[in-house]
């Protein structure tokens, strides 16, 4: 039996990781932040796969709610599997902010910081010691630390932090062979960044013009690969930025 922990997976890449995991085998337990009922309606899903599922409400912004966090999640996989460890953590909560250089607020460098380094860093010193030797941590990044695109300077300087953790996770978590990655994903169809890639046809076309294969990406190319990424097969893989865009600005 294999649990993983993905946050921000009521929907987008989060709901793709947690069905294709589900189909590896995975029992799942998954954070969301409002959407209760988008989150029951992943949970019946993994069941189709034979998995089963839990949903716990938070908010990755709020470090000082994780110890109450911390607490649930014992409960819960002690109460439905009789066990104390995950075998995965997946980093995956997020939000996109479009702004310049020149426009961008100190609220807004400061949210993207809340929830893309200051969460997941102190989200997962918390949760080390439930974390299997042998098992896996993903961070998820993007594309936008290796080329740039106007407007998202905040966000990939947040991302490239990300992508820095992962290192120094990959080398403290190494004496419990604990392998830490970092994905990172080109633009995606989802509602992320309030749907553009998906919704708008200028963007889509170009991202798909600047794309080897030809196409804007979908939330199953990333939940695929992930789920195989963490196979025993990979294990080898350690503290990598690997980036599955299609091939974007090549």
């Amino acid at each position: 039996m294999k649990i993983g922990l993905i946050t921000g997976a009521s929907r987008g890449l989060g709901r793709s990781m947690a069905l294709h995991l589900a189909q590896k085998g995975y029992h799942i337990i998954f954070t969301y932040n409002n959407s209760k009922e988008k989150a029951d309606e992943v949970i019946q899903e993994i069941k189709f796969y034979g998995q089963e599922a839990i949903a716990l409400q938070l908010d990755t912004t709020k470090v000082d709610s994780f110890e109450l966090f911390i607490t649930q999640l014992k409960n819960e996989i002690q109460t439905k599997w009789q066990c104390q460890n995950i075998d995965l953590l997946v980093n995956n909560a997020g939000i996109g902010i479009n702004a310049s250089i020149a426009n961008t607020t100190v609220e807004e460098l400061d949210q993207l910081y809340n929830v893309h380094v200051k969460g997941p860093y102190f989200l997962t010193q918390k949760l080390l010691p439930f974390i299997k030797d042998g098992g896996t941590i993903i961070n998820i990044s993007t594309g936008l630390t290796r080329f740039c695109l106007t407007g998202f300077s905040a966000y990939a300087m947040m991302k490239g932090a990300v992508e820095v953790m992962t290192k120094y996770l990959a080398q403290e978590l190494g004496n419990h062979n604990i392998t830490v990655n970092t994905i990172a994903p080109g633009a995606i169809e989802t509602d992320f960044g309030n749907g553009t890639v998906r919704d708008n046809k200028q963007v889509n076309n170009f991202i798909s013009s600047q794309t080897a294969l030809g196409r804007a990406g979908y939330a199953d190319d990333i939940g695929a690969a992930l789920a195989n990424l963490v196979s025993e097969e990979c294990h080898w893989i350690n503290a990598q930025r690997i980036e599955i865009s299609g091939g974007m600005f090549l």
